[in-house]
């Protein structure tokens, strides 16, 4: 497993996160609301994180179910230290920026971090990639 990829596959998704990010704000949210934009946005968001991590699962070579937790982890926490980094950058309240994990107000963002910690796992299942089926192709 190279680490190198693991983290260009993350930057792959934050860029990804964030343009989907900037398209949710502009055309959703006026159409339906904050709330439900940003469950909207959870949703598709779980999607372009999943579609990322089946097309590069094989090439950060990560054929264990627990190399798969472990990549999951560091994109959840490189991701979180992103999110946090990027809201402080904005001046919002701290209140603000954990206020998208609420799930008592309807917030689904915590939800996502659980979906980005198993997305490798799930891509790799998807895609018939582990130890097993990689010894049984040499």
């Amino acid at each position: 497993m190279k680490w190198s990829r693991a983290f260009a596959t993350w930057f792959f998704i934050a860029v990804a996160e964030s343009i989907h990010g900037i398209f949710r704000r502009i055309f959703i949210l006026p159409m339906i609301g904050d709330l439900r934009a940003h469950q909207v946005g959870m949703l598709v968001g779980c999607l372009i994180i999943f579609a990322i991590a089946w097309a590069c699962i094989r090439w950060i070579g990560a054929k264990t179910f627990s190399e798969q937790l472990k990549v999951g982890a560091f994109w959840m926490v490189l991701m979180a230290i992103f999110e946090v980094s990027l809201g402080l950058a904005f001046g919002y309240s701290q209140e603000r920026i954990f206020s998208d994990y609420n799930v008592v107000e309807g917030r689904l963002m915590i939800f996502g971090m659980m979906f980005m910690l198993f997305a490798p796992a799930l891509a790799a299942k998807t895609r018939g990639f582990s130890a097993h089926s990689v010894n049984n192709s040499l």
